[in-house]
């Protein structure tokens, strides 16, 4: 690690700290050079692989704006659905893998979306799985014989 004052190639940790649940690691650093210290952040990106073969990093904020258009008109509050990309990412993360397929982030969005709203998983899943009219009402006649489970399904 390059000391950010005097530019030497070289740098000693003094001290390592988890942050952010482990996602994070601050390292505390000395120049032997110049004799200054400063931190440095070290944090694991998650690749996504994409189909068409390129990789970008991990987005909540994609998410976010995909489930968002899907819950466009419903009454879903913009606090449920961070929280659904929390989840989200965690469950992605929980996988232990440097790149993961897009498809298994659509995959992870599908089940808490379904519990949040019926109506915007159905847009959600009609796009992303590229359903036929068929597939349409096999999965809204799945959808009537589950219990309803919060106020939004009610609603609808």
């Amino acid at each position: 690690m390059r000391c950010p004052y005097c530019r030497h190639s070289d740098s000693r940790v003094v001290d390592s700290r988890e942050a952010e649940d482990g996602k994070i690691i601050r390292r505390r650093r000395h120049c032997p050079e110049c004799g200054k210290r400063f931190t440095t952040v070290e944090e694991a990106i998650l690749a996504i692989a994409k189909r068409s073969g390129v990789t970008e990093p991990f987005s909540r904020d994609k998410i976010i704006s995909g489930v968002r258009k899907a819950c466009q008109g419903r009454p879903v509050d913009d606090d449920k659905i961070a929280l659904l990309a929390q989840r989200v990412e965690e469950t992605i993360r929980a996988l232990g893998l440097a790149e993961v397929p897009s498809q298994e982030v659509g995959l992870a969005i599908l089940q808490p979306l379904q519990e949040l709203d019926k109506v915007a998983y159905l847009r959600f899943a009609s796009v992303y799985r590229d359903w036929s009219l068929e597939d349409f009402e096999r999965e809204i006649a799945a959808l009537r014989a589950q219990p309803a489970t919060s106020p939004a399904d009610a609603a609808t």
